[in-house]
């Protein structure tokens, strides 16, 4: 197993797919970062928006945006699974270990291991951007107690949706479909639930409610406790991995 998760790692850090999810990554962190700070204490539409600088519910919000990475962490996934596919190392790889589960287990352990530093450095970016400019606005976060919480809770949100990533290209096998099937899932169909009243409290039993229960549950009410939603976030990870498996197993290499 360890030379399979070895394989893996070369696998990963041999071409550039690695390196431009992760300099995405810290843009759009920095960036969202930047963004909340600087429209924290202004009115939107004529009401309250974002708590101003040094409130508590504004640092739990400004120190959870490196949790929103994890739509690039689900990418290096889904894509650490599918390459075999997409550039026909399938059949290489699994005539070298015939027992298909054991492939698939080495990737998700690598990409769990490689999705620890690769979190380290986003979350690092979002505490250096938030400090540096909540700091130049009169009141930089600390970095201790709920917010060290947030933080800790940001980096399982990223580690878990690369594990998931992984179950997802198991699943779908064709990459550009696995990707664009679940950004329109997380970034669309969860957006309608959370938004029509009827089915709103189904929202909190899917990831996109998971990732806010561990993060910030700013302006959405009803959500799980954090260690439920830690929960129920491993389990759609072991879940779309126990699925992605039996498949990898069963199916033809095409």
């Amino acid at each position: 197993m360890i030379a399979l998760v070895r394989a893996e790692w070369t696998k990963l850090f041999t071409t550039k797919v690695w390196l431009g999810l992760l300099l995405g990554a810290v843009v759009m962190v920095a960036g969202f970062a930047v963004l909340f700070t600087a429209l924290a204490g202004a009115e939107t539409d004529g009401g309250p928006g974002i708590p101003p600088v040094g409130n508590p519910v504004y640092e739990e919000l400004a120190l959870s945006v490196g949790a929103q990475a994890y739509i690039l962490m689900l990418i290096l996934g889904i894509i650490g699974m599918t390459q075999e596919y997409r550039h026909r190392t399938a059949t290489p790889t699994f005539l070298t270990t015939p027992r298909r589960s054991h492939v698939v287990l080495a990737k998700l352990i690598a990409y769990a291991l490689a999705a620890v530093p690769f979190a380290l450095v986003v979350l690092a970016i979002n505490v250096l951007v938030v400090m540096i400019y909540a700091g130049a606005r009169g009141d930089a976060p600390s970095l201790s107690g709920d917010n060290l919480t947030t933080l800790a809770m940001s980096f399982v949100v990223l580690v878990l949706f690369t594990i998931i990533g992984v179950g997802v290209g198991a699943l779908l096998r064709n990459q550009v479909g696995a990707i664009v099937g679940a950004l329109v899932y997380l970034l669309v169909v969860e957006s309608i639930v959370s938004a029509i009243g009827a089915i709103r409290d189904v929202y909190k039993w899917l990831p996109g409610g998971a990732v806010q229960s561990l993060t910030s549950d700013f302006e959405t009410p009803g959500l799980l406790a954090a260690w439920q939603g830690g929960l129920l976030l491993l389990a759609y990870g072991l879940l779309a991995a126990l699925l992605g498996t039996l498949l990898a197993v069963r199916r033809d290499v095409v």
